[in-house]
């Protein structure tokens, strides 16, 4: 019987598929388990490489098989793709993971602790309640639209659509008012626990001396300092900066092809609740130094003689979040630079 020493696993709700390898790559077993059956089969295994897709549970499955003396190692589907042979099903999953956790130059995703993936979870329930409140006030104002009263887009402006629900003098039929007032009802509900999940992130950005060291650079807030906190890896897991926003998806994608340099839109891959943060902030950044006319770091006001708002955000978007990992890394607080005399 061939020594297994990589284990392929792809991840399922209920059925679970195996592919074991030797060293060269040979087929030990392929093996369709139960939920149940997945941790017994794996605990009369001896030590070896468990390699599943980082995907729903995969964190879970990789601490558990972890506590079995294997090393489990997550790899991010898109790195796994390239090597299922045609047609695609469990099996065929499984040994393309199997295959993948195998090559020498792969990368893989470092498992998260309960702790970690606990304090992520506030930033997704925000993210979630943040677009049902937006769910709501499209609905609102797609509903009035219907009876020509129109207001400007935005947040603040939904407070005029709400008056006019309220108001019995505004033109809406008596049979709409009741079910508008459901959705406005909704609305007041999701802002109040918006407020319930902004106070607790605010509680965490005081308490997490990593996140009070992150406040410190221009653009990043609380919400943004709690999420780097919560959700990036480790810096120790990126060799510079650049990886890190390259990461982030804060880096143009390359079609380079016969020694000729082509670069396109930004990538937009890794994490994308950490990504909309900087970019938030660096757009606030940017249309405050807009409105100023002025601003105190040389290199931004360079950039916005020369070049595009957009294109100016997405760079400073790039440049915090080189900073926020030099902060992470090496510890200490941001400096803000010299302006030239």
């Amino acid at each position: 019987m061939l020594e297994v020493s990589t284990i392929g696993l792809d991840l399922a709700k209920n059925v679970f598929q195996m592919h074991g390898a030797d060293g060269s790559g040979a087929v030990a077993f392929r093996k369709k388990l139960r939920r149940d059956q997945v941790l017994k089969f794996l605990a009369a295994q001896p030590a070896c490489t468990v390699a599943m897709e980082a995907c729903a549970g995969g964190h879970y499955w990789a601490r558990e098989i972890a506590r079995l003396g294997h090393d489990a190692r997550l790899i991010a589907p898109g790195y796994v793709k390239p090597f299922v042979k045609r047609q695609k099903n469990d099996a065929a999953d499984a040994e393309a993971i199997c295959e993948a956790a195998q090559r020498p130059t792969m990368r893989f995703v470092a498992a998260k602790s309960e702790e970690q993936q606990a304090a992520a979870m506030v930033f997704r329930v925000r993210d979630l309640m943040v677009r049902q409140r937006t769910q709501t006030i499209n609905a609102i104002r797609g509903h009035l639209a219907e009876f020509g009263l129109v207001a400007a887009q935005g947040l603040f402006h939904a407070a005029k659509l709400v008056a006019a629900i309220e108001d019995k003098g505004t033109a809406i039929p008596e049979a709409a008012r009741p079910i508008l007032s459901l959705l406005v009802a909704q609305l007041r509900a999701l802002d109040e626990r918006l407020a319930v999940l902004d106070r607790e992130i605010a509680r965490r950005a005081k308490e997490d001396a990593e996140a009070r060291r992150l406040m410190t650079i221009p653009g990043i807030g609380p919400i943004t300092a709690t999420a780097l906190a919560a959700l990036a890896p480790s810096a120790t897991t990126f060799k510079r900066g650049r990886d890190f926003a390259a990461w982030l998806g804060l880096t143009p994608l390359q079609r380079s092809s016969g020694g000729k340099q082509k670069l396109g839109e930004t990538s937009r891959m890794g994490e994308r609740t950490l990504r909309r943060l900087l970019i938030i902030g660096a757009s606030a950044a940017v249309r405050w130094a807009m409105r100023k006319g002025s601003t105190g770091d040389p290199w931004l006001s360079r950039m916005l003689e020369r070049k595009p708002p957009m294109l100016v955000i997405v760079a400073l978007a790039n440049k915090t979040a080189r900073i926020a990992w030099a902060l992470m890394a090496k510890g200490g607080t941001y400096r803000a630079p010299a302006v030239a005399g």
